[in-house]
């Protein structure tokens, strides 16, 4: 990501300024293009040793904040709005009570651009790590409308049942990974420790050990004379998955992942296309143009093989199809969805029909996140008893065979 400097000229006609983090300057260009800015000129910054160190600085003390300052934060300016309190003393008694420092130092900022005369919309957009790109574009159309109130109420509402369905994801993952992380635990425990104390006694029976037991101490043997590489290993694949992560074909192969990952995986697709449904209904009865509401949609997301898909079907909206044939195109939907969107296209209550989709999507997630346990607790318990059943055989088969040999003599 490179900083990119700009003009460009706002819905008034009037010159506005300022830098975006993006990808490349057409990135920049789309970015302003959607939030009601028409681009003049585009330039890629010069970093100076000043600029990252100041970076350095603002990553240090301004750290990003979570979807739960957002939330308050939208509540608050949709409550002072609503009150009567106009935009700039509002940032302002914000700013004064702000815990976040990172937020509190950005409506700074954006309070400081106001008096300057830029819009709301047009400073917020350069701060993208603060808020998001459907943040932003929800301002602006607030206040081309006039009713900048009733779009903080919309994003508020909006962040609140995202942040439902990242939670029902997070606890979706919370229990296999849990059990996973105590097996590898476990399975240490006993190479380094259990294992070792029973193969001295092993050593002295003079006779051919099970194929179990010659398993578990080889096992053993190999992970106590080699911990340091294994160690190495896991740390030189963690490093190289993380950099790998980082590239955008790294990050998209991930994300394709994660949406095969068995009885988990169907769970988060169906979490982030009611994201998509319900970011999308949003924006569309907002009024913001539909093929700039899925560049919009597809950002938030956060999901790099949904957000293609999403953008294929904005490419299908310019060639002139409609949105229930790029639904389809997209192999994203059920059948019962695709229906949906179809009766919502015909009767043009298009942003009503994907809140239904996006309940739907929500009822599903709710229900499986649910069952997620019990469907996986048998699996655990299946590979968890075949690691007991090899242990127990290698370590009580030599004693038998012991056993049995005492008793024919």
């Amino acid at each position: 990501m490179a900083i990119f400097q700009y003009k460009a000229r706002n819905q008034q006609g009037e010159i506005v300024s300022g830098e975006l983090e993006a990808a490349s300057a057409n990135d920049t260009a789309s970015h302003l293009l959607n939030i009601g800015v028409t681009p003049v000129d585009i330039h890629e910054k010069t970093a100076s040793k000043q600029d990252v160190l100041a970076q350095l600085k603002l990553l240090n003390l301004n750290k990003i904040p979570d979807i739960n300052d957002l939330i308050m934060f939208s509540r608050q300016m949709s409550t002072l709005l609503k009150a009567g309190i106009s935009i700039l003393p509002a940032l302002r008694g914000l700013q004064a009570h702000m815990t976040h420092k990172g937020l509190a130092d950005t409506l700074g900022d954006v309070a400081s651009d106001l008096e300057g005369g830029q819009t709301l919309a047009g400073s917020m957009q350069k701060h993208p790590d603060i808020f998001p790109t459907l943040f932003i574009s929800m301002v602006n159309v607030g206040e081309n409308t006039g009713q900048l109130d009733r779009a903080f109420q919309q994003i508020y509402h909006y962040l609140e049942i995202d942040k439902e369905t990242q939670d029902r994801i997070k606890a979706a993952i919370r229990y296999p990974t849990f059990v996973i992380i105590a097996m590898a635990i476990a399975m240490v425990i006993i190479n380094v420790f259990v294992i070792p104390a029973f193969a001295t006694v092993f050593a002295g029976f003079g006779s051919e050990l099970p194929w179990a037991t010659q398993l578990l101490m080889a096992t053993s043997t190999f992970t106590i004379n080699n911990w340091h590489l294994l160690l190495l290993s896991l740390v030189v694949g963690i490093m190289s998955v993380r950099a790998y992560l980082k590239t955008e074909q790294g990050l998209y192969q991930w994300h394709r992942y994660k949406l095969r990952i068995p009885l988990i995986g169907s769970i988060i697709e169906r979490a982030t296309l009611a994201r998509f449904s319900r970011a999308f209904s949003m924006a569309f009865r907002a009024g913001v143009p539909i093929t700039q509401t899925l560049v919009i949609v597809s950002r938030a997301v956060d999901n790099t093989f949904l957000e293609r898909r999403i953008l294929d079907m904005r490419d299908g909206l310019e060639h002139g199809e409609s949105l229930t044939q790029t639904a389809v195109a997209s192999n994203l939907f059920t059948p019962l969805v695709i229906q949906m969107i179809s009766v919502g296209e015909d009767t043009g209550a298009v942003d009503d029909m994907l809140d239904e989709v996006a309940n739907f999507y929500e009822r599903e997630v709710d229900y499986d996140t649910k069952q997620l346990s019990s469907a996986i607790e048998p699996i655990m318990i299946t590979v968890i008893g075949i690691m007991v059943l090899i242990l127990a055989l290698g370590v009580f088969l030599p004693m038998w065979d012991l056993a049995g040999a005492a008793l024919g003599r």
